[in-house]
């Protein structure tokens, strides 16, 4: 599995049903299982992102898929960083 780290920011209208967001939660967390992935920890923040997430999915067109069905739903807006473990970057860093 590929981790990702998802950036959250909500819309104006997640904002206004912001009561609704643990609802949200369990349909994305849901969402992402039946695409064969899972999130493996969730923050909310304080800053410049309103949440922050650390996923797992198959690979990277089902980590879009998935960026894209949230987006569709109009209550967050998200940027999705592919993260590299440790072991990884030292490979690659090597490796230049």
């Amino acid at each position: 599995m590929t981790t990702y780290i998802v950036l959250v920011n909500w819309t104006d209208e997640g904002i206004r049903n912001v009561g609704d967001s643990p609802k949200r939660l369990d349909a994305a967390r849901k969402l992402l299982a039946d695409m064969g992935g899972t999130f493996r920890d969730i923050w909310m923040t304080m800053g410049e992102h309103d949440l922050v997430a650390i996923c797992e999915a198959p690979d990277d067109a089902v980590a879009a898929r998935f960026a894209l069905k949230l987006a569709k739903g109009g209550n967050v807006r998200t940027r999705t960083l592919k993260a590299f473990p440790e072991a990884a970057y030292r490979e690659i860093i090597a490796k230049l």
